[in-house]
Parts: structure tokens; C-alpha cells; sequence
């Protein structure tokens, strides 16, 4: 799902001059970004230094090493919490040791908006004129975020009956997230790294955002269990998420066509999740805690209007920057 991203923001980069071919682009990863990064970089003749989440397998560890990017892997932790806090205090040292990298800051940057322009533009012509609810992994913020952004520019300013009447957003979030405030929530298995966060980031517009699932571990779970048995997808934790919030998205507003987002193959949960399928529930047995604000969260599955509040939780800061400036490790 990223590559897109990643393509589209390398390319503007290059265009506006604030690197160039040969130059070494560095971030951090749990995976998948990991992998569009590396990809975006040998197709433009770039560098690529990866600072990995524990999670990395030895599938996407050999697919790095083919493309020619570096990879620095954290060692095992039970708390991915941990685990994502020292990913970044590594890249602050990577940068004072390599100061004329360039840092990608996913987690930060609105340039990761640039490449849902496309994806925006598929999805206008392919619902027509009827309302849509798109729902998604929150993550960094760019996915989710810039298909709204990009959709309700849209529509603002569409004179011709085409595209979505009306377009809602639907955040994903796993429980311990600081993103919307759910870090005082724990999962007792892991937090989904991929739709959530245990630092702030800062490229989250919370303003797009209309409803909010928390959705946890065995939940998610369930989702991709049932998504590989109903309809033969064989996917990950964050589209097992995704998937169990449409449904039930779908079943409050049958006159909507809603879309979600599918960011991750199920290949790297083989073991964490597949393996475990007799542990998965019914769906039917499945349905979210409607709450009113974070303070009545709770497992496994929690629900929230947040109507479009642009206010982040007091935990979250927003550090921005103006695409195509050059970070150094100052900074």
C-alpha cells in the first residue's frame, strides 16, 4: 500500500532538489514501509538505510538486502512500545553520525500525502455518486488521511454529478495508541503497530477523521481469519481490523458504499495469527463498546464519534515542516 507513497515522495524530492541521485534516505519501519522505501530508492538510484522494528522477517530482511538497502534491526522485545521508541532515538543517532542523510520522517511529513492523489482519483470515478464511508488503519496518518483530504477537495469543488455525494471517515486504532488517546488501554497480546502508534506523530490530521474503532489483537485476528475464509483474502492484522470495522460500518448505514483499506499480505502473521485460527471468534459473537470519550474504552472492541474534532489528545504534538526540507540531525 505504501509504495505508492513512497514513490510519489521520493520523486518530489528529486524534482524540488532537496536530494539528489545517490544520496541515502533514511527512516524507520515495522515493515511495510520499509519495503516501499527500498523499492522507490533502487528504482531512482538511492540509498536506502532501514532502522527495523523487531517484527522484521527473514522474508522482507532478504527482499531489503536484494534491493540494496541497509538494515538495522532491533533486537527482540516483548513490548513494541519499546520497540518503536527505539527505533527512533536510533535514527537521531544515525543522523548525528550521518548528518547529510536524508530522513523521510513518515511519521511527520505531510510529502507522504502526495501518492493517494492517484488512488483518490480511482476511487472518485469508481463510486459515482453515492455516499461512501472509507475506513482504514489511522497509522501515520497518510493513507487514511489523504484519500479524505483529497476525495472532499474533490467534491468541494465539483460542479458535475460524479464522485462520492458525501464521503465519512472511519480511523482504525488498536488499543494503546497515543494517537486518539487510548494509551492508558492495554491489549494483553500486542499493539498493532501498523494502525497505531506509541509516540506522537505528527502528520495526523484528527480533523478528518468522523468515527473512530479501537479494535484489539484477538479482534483483529478474527477479522482476517474470517476475511481468507469468506472471500479468500489472505491478509494481516491491520486488514483484519479494517475489515471488522466495515462490516460493521456497512451494517449501520446499508445505503453507503464503504470502501476499506487493505495495507498488508498475511504473510509474516503465519505464526502470530493463522496458526491460531481455532482461537478466532464468530463475528456474529463480535460487536463494538459504543463509548463517549476515551475514558470508557474497552476491550476488545470500542467504538467513538469523534466528528471531525480537530483537537488531538493532549499527549499528541504535531511537528510540521514544509515538504522538500532538508532534515538534519540538528534538528
Amino acid at each position: 500500500m505504501k509504495v505508492v507513497s513512497a514513490l510519489a515522495a521520493v520523486r518530489h524530492l528529486l524534482d524540488t532538489g532537496v536530494v539528489r541521485r545517490g544520496d541515502t534516505l533514511l527512516d524507520s519501519s515495522s515493515g511495510i514501509y520499509a519495503y516501499a522505501l527500498a523499492l522507490a530508492c533502487h528504482r531512482h538510484g538511492m540509498r536506502c538505510h532501514i532502522v527495523g522494528s523487531a517484527t522484521v522477517d527473514r522474508t522482507l530482511r532478504t527482499q531489503l538486502q536484494i534491493l540494496g538497502a541497509t538494515l538495522e534491526q532491533m533486537q527482540p522485545s516483548d513490548d513494541l512500545k519499546l520497540d518503536q521508541k527505539r527505533r527512533v532515538e536510533r535514527i537521531h543517532e544515525v543522523l548525528v553520525e550521518h548528518p547529510e542523510y536524508h530522513w523521510m520522517r513518515q511519521y511527520h511529513d505531510d510529502i507522504h500525502y502526495l501518492g493517494y492523489r492517484q488512488i483518490a482519483d480511482r476511487i472518485r470515478q469508481a463510486t459515482a455518486a453515492q455516499p461512501l464511508t472509507v475506513v482504514g488503519g489511522v497509522g501515520s496518518g497518510a493513507s487514511t488521511g489523504a484519500l479524505a483530504r483529497y476525495l472532499r477537495e474533490d467534491l468541494e469543488h465539483s460542479t458535475a454529478s460524479t464522485g462520492p455525494a458525501d464521503i465519512e471517515l472511519v480511523g482504525v486504532q488498536p488499543f494503546g495508541s497515543v494517537t486518539f488517546g487510548s494509551e492508558h488501554v492495554s491489549d494483553p497480546e500486542i499493539i498493532i503497530a501498523g494502525i497505531g502508534s506509541s509516540i506522537p506523530f505528527g502528520n495526523v490530521s484528527h480533523g478528518m477523521y468522523d468515527t473512530l474503532h479501537w479494535i484489539s489483537f484477538a479482534a483483529a485476528l478474527a477479522g482476517s481469519v474470517d476475511l481468507l475464509r469468506r472471500h479468500a483474502v489472505f491478509a494481516g492484522l491491520s486488514t483484519g481490523a479494517g475489515y471488522l470495522a466495515a462490516l460493521n460500518e456497512r451494517e449501520r448505514s446499508p445505503q453507503r458504499t464503504v470502501l476499506f483499506i487493505a495495507p498488508d499480505t498475511g504473510h509474516r502473521y503465519i505464526d502470530t495469527v493463522y496458526a491460531r485460527y481455532r482461537e478466532a471468534a464468530r463475528l456474529a459473537d463480535l460487536a463494538p463498546h459504543e463509548v463517549c470519550d476515551q475514558r470508557h474504552l474497552a476491550l476488545p472492541w470500542s467504538r467513538m464519534q469523534w466528528n471531525r474534532t480537530d483537537a488531538a489528545p493532549p499527549s499528541v504534538t504535531r511537528p510540521r515542516r514544509p515538504p522538500g526540507h532538508r532534515h538534519r540531525s540538528r534538528a
